[in-house]
């Protein structure tokens, strides 16, 4: 019987996993980390179809050739009529062009605003997130950094995510990422510190411009299951498994 506390207590630490010894920070989706209040505005642009938008373009490059008064007589005459015939079929959809483009600015300013605001609810909160992750250089001062985007391929054969849709994370002595994009859970306190560095990934130098710092605690690896993150079976999940066998655990075949 003297043998029997110490196994149960080993089995017990196995089965209840890393939460037995650590309480988990707020499970997150990559949607909770923008900010919810700048998410909204007015862009008309977006309510173009693509025909319309494709004709608001060759609207802005016909005006654009005229203005620099380049090309023939007659190339000219052409792109004049192209340039009537174009903004007579937005107008006829509704569309006033020269309003339309004097928007441009404001809408840019309003997107980029909200691809780079963080949700300040989650400033200084421990947080648990999913995604892949990136190497990065060191910091100054030796810390392991490494970059987490929330689709893989992303800095490589895809353009970055927004801002606030990357986080720089500083990492604990006890793991960095060993390939780009691999996928990992991660747990540790979540900061509104943005900032931009640019490094070699995949295709050549890209900036990495990060909303969020995560100062990581805890890394748990995870399987990949289409093109989401998914968690490894873990030694408690196989002792979870082999319990529920008739066999107990060991198969015919073992």
């Amino acid at each position: 019987m003297r043998y029997w506390f110490p196994l149960a207590t080993i089995l017990a630490l196995v089965l209840c996993g890393p939460s037995a010894v650590a309480a988990p920070g707020v499970a997150l989706d990559w949607s909770d980390l923008p900010d919810p209040s700048v998410q909204v505005f007015d862009d008309p642009y977006r309510d173009l179809s693509p025909e319309q938008f494709d004709d608001v373009l060759f609207v802005v490059r016909l005006r654009g050739r005229l203005h620099k008064d380049v090309g023939s007589v007659e190339e000219r005459l052409k792109w004049q009529e192209l340039l009537i015939e174009t903004e007579d079929a937005l107008a006829s959809d509704g569309i006033d062009i020269d309003w339309l483009l004097d928007q441009r600015h404001v809408v840019a300013r309003n997107r980029e605003r909200a691809g780079a605001a963080g949700n300040p609810e989650l400033d200084g909160q421990t947080v648990t997130l999913a995604g892949f992750a990136i190497p990065a250089p060191p910091d100054a001062d030796g810390n392991g950094i490494a970059y987490l985007v929330p689709q893989r391929g992303m800095c490589s054969h895809m353009p970055p995510p927004p801002p606030n849709q990357m986080i720089r994370v500083r990492l604990n002595e006890d793991w960095t990422p060993s390939y780009v994009h691999e996928p990992v859970r991660l747990t540790g306190k979540l900061t509104i510190d943005p900032s931009e560095q640019n490094m070699m990934v995949v295709d050549g130098f890209l900036p990495m411009r990060a909303t969020f710092r995560l100062d990581a605690d805890s890394v748990e690896p995870l399987e990949i299951q289409g093109d989401q993150p998914q968690r490894t079976q873990s030694i408690a999940d196989r002792i979870r498994a082999a319990g529920n066998r008739k066999t107990g655990g060991a198969k015919t075949s073992d």
